[in-house]
């Protein structure tokens, strides 16, 4: 069996009129603010946790990451555990709530220019991008979008 790794294989379950589950059924309780990850991380090179946040954008070709706002004109982008699902390509703009593990890495050129594709940036924008990047990731195992 073969998965793509931007192909929406994963299901939601609508448990009311807004909230939709993708991934582990996870609950909101007990959520940190995202703000908080950067203050929570310090000292750590990863860490399990739950948080709620706002999504800034997400990929527009498959909805196969999305990007969190971390406050202070920062973001962080979020993966999903083994490409296992994915979130709607409208979730810009969503209250979220993601449990998972943060962790800092180095992203390749290359891996950042191809997310700047999905992302929809212009030739130009992709082409500027010529440094890895070390940014906290995160790789959620169940989101809750709000």
């Amino acid at each position: 069996m073969s998965i793509s790794a931007c192909e929406p294989t994963g299901k939601s379950a609508k448990i009311d009129e807004k909230a939709e589950y993708y991934g582990n059924q996870i609950t909101q309780e007990g959520a940190e603010e995202a703000a908080r990850l950067p203050e929570l991380m310090k000292g750590k090179d990863s860490l399990q946790v739950k948080l709620a946040g706002t999504i800034n954008s997400c990929c527009q070709k498959k909805g196969c990451w999305m990007m969190v706002d971390l406050g202070n004109d920062q973001e962080m982008r979020v993966s999903f555990k083994d490409y296992s699902f994915f979130v709607p390509l409208e979730s810009a703009g969503r209250k979220v709530i993601m449990e998972g593990i943060a962790r800092y890495e180095v992203t390749s050129i290359e891996d950042l220019k191809h997310f700047a594709e999905d992302a929809g940036k212009s030739q130009a924008e992709i082409d500027s991008i010529t440094e890895p990047d070390k940014e906290l990731v995160f790789e959620a195992s169940g989101v809750i979008l709000l």
